[in-house]
């Protein structure tokens, strides 16, 4: 693995477990076994190495998700088998926990990606519900939008009501909660 790809991984890791506040040069240096130079000879910064690894973490979330929604099967199937894929639960969302961290809010550039992530898992998810329903697949009153907006709060609570128990049965709970919501808007044929 390359200095930059080492730097890249090690500040991706760093921003998943301590927030952008708690990631410092020093420590992406460390965890890279990279130096000062070599650091800032391949990026400008700390703002510019975080936002390379919040674009990485980003396009990697966006692809696992991908991968189940543009699989065979119903919508319900492919939702379900997003929802219940394996995840590192307690460890939350890589994405959703830099919404937490007031410094890559405040700045559009870090936030960008994140706000591209979700607007695109809110679409994506929008466009498989409507998808069913056109389909004949799920209830015709179903508003796709809002339930995908659902969706995905229900995801990232209960990502934090895991972390706050310390356990993933809230995660559980809250996954199995809305795929039942979502087996009730299913068509019966």
């Amino acid at each position: 693995m390359s200095t930059s790809e080492r730097l890249i991984e090690s500040t991706r890791e760093l921003l998943w477990e301590r927030g952008y506040v708690g990631t410092s040069p020093k420590a992406i240096q460390q965890r890279a076994g990279a130096g000062q130079g070599s650091m800032y000879h391949h990026f400008a910064g700390k703002p510019d190495l975080a936002l390379a690894a919040i674009r990485r973490t980003a396009e990697e979330m966006r692809a696992k998700a991908e991968e189940q929604f543009s699989a065979p099967g119903t919508a319900l199937e492919r939702i379900t088998a997003y929802l219940l894929r394996e995840r590192d639960v307690l460890k939350g969302c890589p994405v959703g926990r830099l919404t937490q961290d007031p410094e890559v809010m405040a700045d559009g550039t870090l936030r960008g990606p994140v706000d591209e992530t979700f607007d695109w898992l809110r679409g994506r998810l929008a466009g498989i519900l409507a998808e069913g329903r056109d389909r004949g697949e799920l209830d015709a009153a179903l508003d796709p939008a809002a339930t995908a907006s659902a969706v995905v709060a229900v995801l990232q609570g209960g990502y934090i009501l895991a972390r706050a128990a310390h356990s993933v049965e809230p995660f559980q709970q809250a996954v199995g909660g809305v795929l039942g919501l979502l087996a009730g808007h299913a068509a019966t044929r």
